[in-house]
């Protein structure tokens, strides 16, 4: 058996003991969000009644409170939603059901390979992580966390909404990383805009919420981070545009059941260490 020469083991040894804690690389594709606690949630009020005013089904931040703080182990989450191309190769190798707007075909339409898939179900999406290397969805608070920091950024990018930065309401998905300058604190593309995205969670209210919205328990999976999708018609660019920053907040919940597939819903996977 071969040895080490004492001369070379000390710097070996001194090298191992200096190397800083969970330095560990991330796997390939993924990011690394460090253990720690997080603000999860908001403490905002619609004192205005304003969602009401403007003729939305969801009252503004009633489901998301209160605000609270989180602590997580570290994770690793997909720096990408995951794309048509990638989403391929899971259904070249399971024959599982593509898409629809795959009309039939195993392969996305030209030109869509790193746009982010669609019409996939909270099923289809959880087989494609364990597919993936052994990963999974992200809980509900991981997604947050990844997408607005330790310290309850509103937005991945800050505290001021931004249009530029994300693909909200544009009537179509773009390919994935198209908007750097909105990455999140640790270097997470489009955790707004392009889709929603399935969460593991039950649509479940959080500890100390008095709001009961009906729709609560496990009956539907939590969806995160607004998608392309118009969300109607309003003439007045100024109220458009309060609506699409609300839908865009970081701690922004909505749901839908999980076999359900729409043109604006897709995932991104995550990963314990």
């Amino acid at each position: 058996m071969r040895r080490i020469s004492p001369l070379l083991a000390l710097p070996l040894l001194a090298a191992a003991l200096l190397a800083p804690a969970g330095c560990e690389k991330p796997p390939e594709g993924m990011v690394k969000v460090p253990s720690g606690p997080f603000l999860m949630g908001t403490d905002q009020v619609d004192s205005q009644g304003r969602a009401e005013e403007l003729g939305l089904v969801m009252p503004w931040f009633e489901n998301e409170h209160p605000q609270h703080t989180v602590s997580l182990p570290t994770f690793y989450i997909d720096r990408t939603e995951v794309t048509n191309g990638a989403y391929a190769a899971f259904v070249a190798a399971t024959k599982r059901r593509p898409p629809d707007h795959w009309r039939g075909r195993p392969t996305p339409p030209e030109g869509l390979e790193r746009h982010p898939v669609t019409h996939v179900s909270w099923f289809d999406a959880q087989e494609y992580c364990k597919w993936a290397g052994g990963k999974r969805l992200p809980t509900e608070a991981e997604w947050e966390k990844a997408a607005r920091g330790e310290h309850g950024r509103i937005y991945p990018w800050g505290n001021t909404f931004d249009y530029d930065l994300a693909d909200v309401a544009r009537g179509h998905t773009m390919p994935v990383g198209r908007f750097p300058k909105g990455d999140s604190p640790y270097g997470v593309h489009d955790m707004i805009g392009n889709v929603w995205e399935w969460t593991a969670d039950w649509y479940q209210a959080y500890p100390g919420n008095a709001y009961d919205d009906g729709k609560f328990g496990e009956r539907y999976r939590v969806l995160r981070g607004n998608s392309w999708a118009s969300i109607g018609h309003y003439p007045d660019r100024d109220v458009f545009m309060e609506i699409v920053a609300n839908n865009s907040r970081a701690s922004f919940r909505l749901f839908m059941a999980a076999d359900g597939r729409l043109n604006d819903v897709g995932f991104r996977c995550a990963k314990s260490p």
